[in-house]
């Protein structure tokens, strides 16, 4: 019984970081399409939540490993859990370098964001809330559905390179703010690479399944 009183602490705590880190990049989007250095500088101090619950989530993990050296579904969780932690606090660092270049945006109003952006920013956003359904309901279905979408985030990514280069030797004045938006671009997509990494996590939980080296199988 005890084991499973932790193991339940562990999946609430667990979602507790989730929506602290999706909120995290909402807000760190929503300051950049709005030059909001407030909103940004918000997401920027809010780091240091996400890596206190961190810390408390691995050592709540080594803890019942310890304790009670699990088997079977109950030790996949807590390694599932482990390693979707780590994911998190890294999504909660690129939500910060997000909300950076939120802060240098903002004395660049001139310089319009690339068309592609918001594009890239909702799917995105969307891999992270479905990945995150995907672990708060055991959805391996809905988890699949995240490894594929991560495939229209890469080519939009790789698309915005030549669209910023095309028009920074148009106008060189933007180039700054250009690399900016670029840089918000490359931030998205990891963060979309690390949504697909907790996918990937809830399919191993639930199946038992290690399936990062026969993505191509799984995105067909």
């Amino acid at each position: 019984m005890r084991l499973r009183t932790e193991i339940d602490r562990l999946k609430k705590n667990i979602l507790t970081l989730s929506a602290v880190v999706e909120e995290a990049v909402q807000k760190a989007m929503i300051a950049t399409e709005r030059r909001d250095p407030v909103m940004a500088q918000s997401v920027i101090q809010g780091d240091k939540r996400v890596d206190v619950l961190e810390v408390e989530l691995e050592e709540e993990c080594l803890k019942i490993l310890a304790l009670h050296q699990p088997v079977a579904m109950d030790l996949r969780f807590i390694i599932a859990v482990l390693k979707i932690n780590n994911d998190l606090e890294r999504i909660g660092d690129l939500a910060v370098n997000i909300a950076e270049r939120a802060v240098f945006l903002a004395d660049h109003k001139d310089v319009s964001p690339p068309p592609t952006l918001s594009d890239l920013a909702d799917r995105v956003q969307n891999m992270l809330h479905k990945s995150l359904d995907a672990l708060v309901n055991t959805d391996t279905a809905l988890a699949r559905e995240v490894l594929r979408t991560d495939d229209e985030v890469d080519a939009i990514h790789r698309g915005m390179y030549g669209r910023v280069q095309k028009r920074a030797q148009e106008n060189p004045s933007e180039v700054a703010g250009l690399f900016q938006w670029l840089s918000v671009s490359r931030y998205l997509e990891r963060i979309a690479d690390q949504a697909t990494n907790i996918a990937e996590d809830v399919i191993y939980m639930m199946e038992g399944e290690i399936i990062r080296h026969n993505r191509g199988e799984i995105r067909k």
